[in-house]
């Protein structure tokens, strides 16, 4: 009796186990059809999505062509020149009318300007340099000294005709630090105070001291005199004349 319901006992487990199974099985392939049945209708979504763009883009088209077509000939010839100068903007951007009064306002100069100097109260050819923050003077023979407990600075310029060299001694304002290009120490320059005149800009101005013998010209007009005054056009040289006037301070020392 206790084989027959041991026998019995497995017989049912086994048919429980099968029946758990068919059930997992018809569970999973639900979940599949399922999923198989999602997967179907987003493909249809999807189907008509692209094939309603193409209806939209495609009527888009016959109302502009339609469009064109129904207007005069005089606006049709607007047009055109309207996108003709659209499809240019980059190369001539529209100024607005604030910049256009701005700049009728400025100084025109060129890349290589006359400016007069006073003191020593004579032209020299000077570089104009937008890159350039602070202006620089060629500086020659520098020496250093106290007058009345104030610092002062003697230096000689070279005469922009004969060559010769013009001594000229200025209060000593600040000092301003360059860095040296390649990872040089950087060292510092003295900065007087000079006034410049050019075209109708007249004004006192910073000059860091510097050997610009290498360079071309001994003066570099920077942004300190520029700012606000003079927009440059590096292709064009001595568009402005300077404007010179007598003074006495030539032989004044600010």
């Amino acid at each position: 009796m206790r084989i027959a319901h041991w026998s019995y006992a497995k017989t049912c487990c086994r048919y429980f186990l099968l029946m758990l199974a068919v059930f997992v099985l018809l569970a999973c392939n639900t979940r599949e059809n399922q999923l198989a049945e999602r997967e179907a209708m987003i493909s249809a979504r999807e189907s008509e999505l692209v094939t309603l763009f193409a209806e939209m883009t495609e009527q888009k088209k016959l109302l502009e062509k339609n469009d064109s077509k129904d207007l005069p000939d005089t606006m049709k010839n607007s047009t055109e020149k309207t996108c003709s100068c659209d499809s240019n903007l980059d190369e001539a951007p529209v100024k607005e009318p604030s910049d256009i009064a701005e700049t009728k306002t400025k100084t025109l100069l060129g890349g290589i300007e006359n400016a007069f100097l006073d003191p020593p109260g004579m032209e020299f050819s000077a570089r104009i340099d937008t890159g350039a923050q602070t202006s620089s003077l060629n500086a020659l023979d520098i020496i250093e000294f106290e007058r009345d407990g104030k610092p002062f600075v003697k230096f000689s310029l070279i005469h922009p005709l004969t060559g010769d060299k013009l001594e000229l001694t200025r209060r000593l304002r600040r000092y301003v630090r360059i860095k040296g290009r390649g990872g040089r120490e950087s060292h510092r320059r003295p900065v007087v105070r000079i006034r410049v005149m050019l075209a109708d800009i007249d004004e006192q101005i910073n000059f860091t001291l510097e050997d610009r013998s290498r360079f071309k010209h001994q003066v570099l007009i920077g942004r300190n005199l520029l700012q606000d005054l003079a927009i440059v056009d590096v292709s064009k040289k001595n568009v402005a004349t300077p404007k010179i006037e007598n003074s006495d301070t030539a032989s004044e020392i600010k």
